[in-house]
Formats: structure tokens, C-alpha cells, sequence
């Protein structure tokens, strides 16, 4: 039987390590290497020129390698499921390979494009690469659940074997036996499309220090690996002011788009340090950032919802405020923060930054000092970073805000006093805020606190040419402490509440602030019966409420034609438990439906 191979590139862009790539060209007559600019990539997110040029080059460096091995790369424009029927037909392809994707979005087109090659009779052949560890896999062993903490992760992958050593890189000679002709318009038809091409005017020659492609993330990674001092006396890293500063040996955005696999990585760190230490197996805390990644990419594996609040079932439902002119500060860096406003810049000229630096302005956007809900950072970051995959992005959010993962909300970033400690003299403030450079360094953190002279001597007046700071700091920490306290008191009390009724098998959505209970629960009769008692008990419980008016309940529920209302429950009931069987008798049950409506900050209100 003749094999006319198509292998579909889209996260893995290298020769390296790329098991699905190898099984193209095993036994193929003819094989064709694809890359479809599909929504995976835009979706309906806002992508930035940084984050497409990174992806162009990743292209073009992908098919500079294939020239070298007599072949080339198909750059396709369009959705997948328009573009592979025509591909199917007008190449006559018999076997479709490409790496997993274990994002929901990806499992969704995925699916369909098998069903598709299916009905054109073409083979489908796919491999797990881009992880180090099946996120099925995890979730099977953990109940079919995401396991919610970092440490029960690590308990589950350390019962698995370590992840699969990595493939060599594709040769000449596995392509020589399965070269396909290439047509004289290749280059017309199917070359890698220029920044202008797609729209961007004028982008500009963009940070140097990041060049897509798998040959610079392959000489980063030696690099990397030549620091053996580091990985023979490793312990967990101490952050620097340099560290602040992109270097030549960074690869996270590399992971990210699978210019390096993540197995190399893992492997050549492990072997590197087994041989310098001789010990019998490295510490977990050498492979951190590798770990997180995989741990977020578990969390929402099958969670379609897990970049938004709506429809999340891990995610705490907190009321934040919405305040688009201080977020337009925050993602501009306008806050009058130079700490904060250093790496808003950063990120928006080189597309990336340290990740403490992204703790300190994610904190600050959210439970820190705005209050303002960490969705919007996730579109920010989706827009900005370089290596903002969708898991790890919405999980990092979700982490830093205390919405799930992290319940530590008493801990937060200082945008004046977390900054100096790493780097005193306030050279990356110097850097990104070039106004305060000639600041001295007793200033360059809080330039409002230096006296009139000092600032007119340093060529930058606060509130002319520097902005003042957006907030009281220490003010709206310490309410938004009360706020997420508040919060995790009541969920923890309603948790306690549903567990001794057998409500609910897993955590409701749930959230409070200081005049009512929010709760976001399933719609099932019963289970709505049992959801207005356990709200009745938490809210009697409250000092604040009327005597007469036991409780103010708003349910956000998933149905649309519900959603411009609140609903106002007056409830006076008894319990009378019985085994395993609960009994609700007496008093009045009415319901209301109320317009909605909105206080000046955007909080809901009856």
C-alpha cells in the first residue's frame, strides 16, 4: 500500500524529540510537513506582535532545518477543518499524524479533524510530546478529579515511571526515503507570511533577546547546561536584581511552543546533576518550573472553563470589582508603582519577565490593591507573554488570586518594599522607568516621598511627569484582606454545611462580601431545596442581617435568561433530621425575581 503522509505541526516545532513526526515517515512513500495558522494560536484572544513574531520565526527556522534535509515546510492559512479536506484530496493522504493536545479547546478540533480524516479514509496517528507526563493519566489515578495542590500532584506522578526518554532528532536519511516533490509556486503558496502580511503595521524590529526556533532554544538549552556549578550545588533559586533582566539562557518560551521538548530538558538536567552529585535521584525542586507547567496542564485538561470564573468548578466565585480605567493603568503601567510600572513595561517591550515579577503585579491587579478579577490578567497576559500556554496562564491566575489552589490570602506583595529587597539600587526600575533614572536610590521606589527639590533635580515631577500613585497601598491591602477573609470564612462554614447534608458531592462555586452570601451551585430541584437551608444557616449567623430578613441570597446560575436577576429568599424553617433523611417543615418560602442592578463600583446589589 503507498503512504502519502501528512504530519501536522502545531505546538511541537522541532525535528528533535517529535515521536509523532517520526511515525510520518516511518515506512511513508511521500510526507509532507504542515503548519496551519489556526485558532489554537489567536482563538479569540487579542495576540500581541511579540507573541506572533516569536511564532514566525519558530516557522522559518523550522523550515530552514527541513531545507537542510531536502524537504520543506506547507505554511496553510485557514481553520483545520477547511483546510484538510482540500489537503486530503489534492495530495491523495493516507496516514495524518501530529502531537496531543491535551487543552480543551485542542481535544475539541482534534476530534473533529479525526472524525474527518476517517471519512476520507486517511489513518490518524497521534503522540504525547509536549508534556512530560499524561494529564489522562493523572486525572485517572486521582478519581478522574484535577488534583488541586501542588503536593498531591507530586504525590501521583511519583508513582508513575519517569517520563519516556527522548527521540533523536530526525535524519536525512529518514526523509530521503520518503521525498516529496516540490512545486515550482512552494514559495508562493505555502512560505512562511511576514509580520505585515498579517496585519501588523509597522512592528518593529522587537526584543533581540527572544528569537524564536528551535536552533536558538537548542543553544540556549547548552548554555543552560553549562552552568554545572549551579546544577551540582542546587538549591532552590535566590532571585537577583540580574535575574530580572532577560538572558541567553532563558527557554520557557521555548517549552511553551515546543521549539525545545520538555523531556530533553528533563533528562539533560537529570543526568547533568546524577553525575556531578551521584546521588539516586535528583530533588523534585530542581525541575519546579517543569512540574508547575505539568501541574497546571493536569488542572485543566478537562475544565473548558478554567481561563474564566463562569462554569469553573474549581474556581472561587469572589465578587471583584470592575474598574476599567484602573486596569487600563495596571496593563499600561500607569499605576504610579515604579516597581509595578517597570514590569508592566517590560513585559509589553520583550514579552516576558521574571516570575516573581509576575506574583507582584498579578497580586497587585488582584486581592493585593485593585481588586479587579484575575480574568482580565489573563487576557493581558495572553496578549503580552511569549510563553503564556492556556493552561499555565489561567492557572497562575487563578493561584496568585486565591480563586483555587491557594488559600494564603493574607500574604502579599508590597509594589515598594518586595522590589528593593531584590534589586536596591533600582537599576531595572532605571531600565523600564526611564523618567526616575536619575532618582537616587532612597527614592526610586516611592518617588513620592522625595521632597520637591529632589524631584525637580531629577528631571521628574510626581503628578507631571511621573504618575501618582493609583491607590493607598496599605489601606486597600488591608480591606482586601478583610475581603478574602471574609470569603474563605463562609466558604469554609458552607463547606461544612453541605459535606454534613450530603448537598453537594463536589465544592460549590462560592463567594461573599459584606452584604450578602453569593453562591454558585447545580440547578437541580432537590439540591436547590437543600442549597436555600444550608444559605438560611450561614446567614442567620450574621450579625449584620436584619432579624426580619434572614438572608439575602444571589445565585449565579448558567442559564442566560436568568442571568439580569437576583433572587431574594425569605425563609423561616426548621430542621428535623432523621437517618440519612432530611425533613424542612414550617414558615413562609417566598420568592422574588428583582431587576439587577449595580453600585457605583460595579458590585452587584439588591
Amino acid at each position: 500500500m503507498v503512504v502519502h503522509a501528512v504530519h501536522w505541526f502545531r505546538k511541537g516545532l522541532r525535528l528533535h524529540d517529535n515521536p509523532a513526526l517520526q511515525e510520518a515517515l516511518a515506512g511513508a512513500d511521500t510526507a509532507r510537513c504542515v503548519y496551519v495558522l489556526d485558532p489554537w494560536f489567536a482563538g479569540a484572544a487579542k495576540v500581541g506582535v511579540n507573541r506572533w513574531r516569536f511564532l514566525l520565526e519558530s516557522l522559518e527556522d523550522l523550515d530552514a532545518s527541513l531545507r537542510k534535509l531536502n524537504s520543506r515546510l506547507f505554511v496553510v492559512q485557514g481553520q483545520p477543518a477547511d483546510v484538510f479536506p482540500r489537503l486530503f484530496k489534492e495530495w491523495n493522504v493516507t496516514r495524518l499524524t501530529f502531537e496531543y493536545d491535551s487543552e480543551p479547546y485542542g481535544k475539541d478540533r482534534d476530534g473533529a479533524i479525526i472524525k474527518m480524516a476517517q471519512e476520507f479514509g486517511v489513518e490518524t496517528i497521534v503522540r504525547h510530546s509536549h508534556t512530560l507526563y499524561n494529564p489522562d493519566r493523572v486525572l485517572e489515578m486521582n478519581g478522574g478529579n484535577p488534583p488541586l495542590t501542588f503536593k498531591r500532584f507530586q504525590a501521583l506522578v511519583n508513582r508513575l515511571e519517569l517520563p519516556k526518554k527522548p527521540l533523536p532528532t530526525v535524519t536525512a536519511e529518514q526523509l530521503a526515503g520518503c521525498r516529496t516533490q516540490l512545486a515550482d509556486d512552494h514559495d508562493e503558496r505555502y512560505s512562511v507570511p511576514s509580520l505585515e502580511e498579517l496585519g501588523f503595521k509597522n512592528p518593529g524590529k522587537g526584543a533581540s533577546v527572544w528569537k524564536g526556533g528551535e536552533t536558538e532554544a537548542l543553544e540556549r538549552l547548552g548554555k543552560h547546561l553549562d552552568r554545572k556549578a549551579w546544577v551540582a550545588n542546587f538549591e532552590r533559586p535566590r532571585i537577583k536584581a540580574h535575574s530580572l533582566f532577560a538572558s541567553a539562557t532563558g527557554l520557557s518560551p521555548y517549552l511553551c511552543f515546543g521549539c525545545l521538548s520538555c523531556r530533553v530538558f528533563y533528562h539533560h538536567l537529570r543526568e547533568l546533576y546524577l553525575k556531578l552529585r551521584r546521588r539516586s535521584s535528583p530533588p523534585p525542586s530542581l525541575f519546579g518550573q517543569l512540574l508547575w507547567r505539568e501541574f497546571f496542564y493536569t488542572a485543566a485538561t478537562n475544565n473548558p472553563n478554567f481561563d474564566r470564573m463562569e462554569g469553573n468548578p474549581i474556581c472561587v466565585q469572589i465578587p471583584w470589582d470592575h474598574n476599567p480605567e484602573a486596569l487600563a493603568k495596571w496593563a499600561e503601567g500607569r499605576t504610579g508603582f515604579p516597581w509595578i510600572d517597570a514590569i508592566m513595561t517590560q513585559l509589553r517591550q520583550e514579552g516576558w519577565v521574571h516570575h516573581l515579577a509576575r506574583h507582584a503585579v498579578a497580586c497587585f491587579l488582584t486581592r493585593g490593591d485593585l481588586w479587579i478579577s484575575w480574568e482580565e490578567g489573563v487576557k493581558v497576559f495572553e496578549e503580552l507573554l511569549l510563553d503564556a500556554d492556556w493552561s499555565v496562564n489561567a492557572g497562575s491566575w487563578m493561584w496568585l488570586s486565591c480563586s483555587s489552589f491557594f488559600q494564603q490570602f493574607f500574604h502579599c506583595y508590597c509594589p515598594v518594599g518586595f522590589g528593593r529587597r531584590i534589586d536596591p539600587n533600582g537599576d531595572y526600575i532605571r531600565r523600564y522607568v526611564p523618567q526616575l533614572k536619575d532618582y537616587p536610590d532612597r527614592y526610586v521606589y516611592e518617588p513620592w516621598n522625595a521632597p520637591e527639590a529632589v524631584q525637580r533635580a531629577s528631571g521628574c515631577v510626581v503628578g507631571v511627569d511621573y504618575p501618582k500613585p493609583m491607590i493607598n497601598h496599605a489601606e486597600s491591602t488591608r480591606l482586601n484582606i478583610e475581603r478574602m477573609k471574609q470569603v474563605y470564612q463562609q466558604l469554609s462554614h458552607y463547606r461544612g454545611l453541605s459535606e454534613s447534608l450530603h448537598v453537594f458531592p463536589h465544592s460549590p462555586h462560592f463567594f461573599a462580601h459584606t452584604r450578602s452570601c453569593y453562591i454558585s451551585v447545580p440547578f437541580s430541584s432537590l439540591q436547590l431545596l437543600l442549597f436555600f437551608v444550608a444559605a438560611l444557616e450561614m446567614a442567620h449567623k450574621d450579625s449584620r442581617m436584619d432579624a426580619h430578613v434572614r438572608s439575602q441570597v444571589v445565585t449565579s446560575t448558567p442559564f442566560p435568561h436568568l442571568a439580569p436577576f437576583f433572587v431574594f429568599f425569605v425563609l423561616s424553617l426548621h430542621t428535623h433530621t432523621h437517618t440519612h433523611t432530611h425533613t424542612w417543615s414550617s414558615g413562609l418560602f417566598l420568592i422574588r425575581l428583582l431587576p439587577l442592578k449595580y453600585m457605583q463600583n460595579g458590585q452587584k446589589q439588591l
